[in-house]
């Protein structure tokens, strides 16, 4: 009876096992070395922020702006959640978009591109008639109004702090359509009011005179300038009124 033959054992790759005993070596060797960069630069002072630079900054409270960073000074640079910061940044009403870049060694500077306003927002006091003014820009923010800066921009009515940026974009957005249509004539329009944004009212000033003008929602230089046209009869006819509805194009009716 023949005898059974063992098969042969494996031979041991030792060129295999050494390749990987290497690259664990490699590995460990960057991961180690990738802890001790990262400890020092977290750790050593020549890191730590001095200073804070602010790029684009003309209208946006630079008090505000600081005081994200208050925590930082001292801190390694490298440690400041960016991120976290530039959230902090984009609260701030007149910052539209922010960047913010680690200088080496200690420095970090803050790029800032600011919103530009498209009127005069007049803003209700509570349930008084008393108002206060602020600024907003064609996407519904509501801007603080910087100090010692004048801007020759229409008043819009009829936007508040408590809706939503949202709604009060659709206000300016028609405010906005209502001036473009108007042309060269929007510059005697000196305030929009806005409550419904189908049914637009504007003042403007005729023969010294200020009058306010329901427009409703379209052909409103036409219907402005038959207003114009016709003007000396109708104060002939209504010299007591100060409100026309023109929304009707073949007539208009004082209010």
């Amino acid at each position: 009876m023949p005898r059974a033959v063992a098969p042969p054992k494996p031979k041991l790759n030792w060129r295999l096992w050494l390749r990987l005993t290497a690259w664990v070596a490699v590995a460990a060797g960057l991961a180690f070395g990738a802890r001790e960069v990262d400890g020092f630069l977290l750790s050593d002072p020549r890191f730590g922020m001095q200073t804070l630079e602010f790029r684009g900054l003309t209208y946006a409270s630079r008090d505000r702006l600081r005081a994200v960073f208050d925590p930082d000074f001292g801190r390694s640079v490298f440690d400041i959640p960016l991120a976290e910061r530039r959230r902090h940044l984009l609260a701030v009403d007149w910052v539209s978009t922010a960047s913010i870049s680690r200088i080496w060694p200690n420095r970090l500077v803050v790029t800032i591109h600011e919103r530009t306003p498209a009127a005069f927002a007049k803003l209700a006091m509570g349930n008084s008639n008393r108002y206060r003014f602020g600024l907003i820009d064609n996407d519904g923010v509501l801007l603080s109004l910087p100090p010692h800066v004048r801007f020759h921009l229409p008043v819009l009515a009829g936007v508040t702090e408590t809706q939503t940026e949202a709604d009060r974009k659709v206000r300016v957005s028609a405010m906005l359509h209502l001036l473009d249509d108007m042309g060269p004539q929007a510059k005697d329009i000196s305030e929009v009011n806005v409550v419904s944004p189908e049914d637009l009212r504007v003042i403007t000033t005729v023969q010294g005179r200020a009058v306010e003008l329901w427009v409703g929602d379209q052909h409103y230089r036409a219907r402005y300038q038959a207003f114009l046209s016709h003007y000396p009869e109708i104060h002939a006819h209504s010299e007591d009124s100060a409100i026309f509805d023109l929304r009707m194009d073949d007539r208009i009716s004082a209010r």
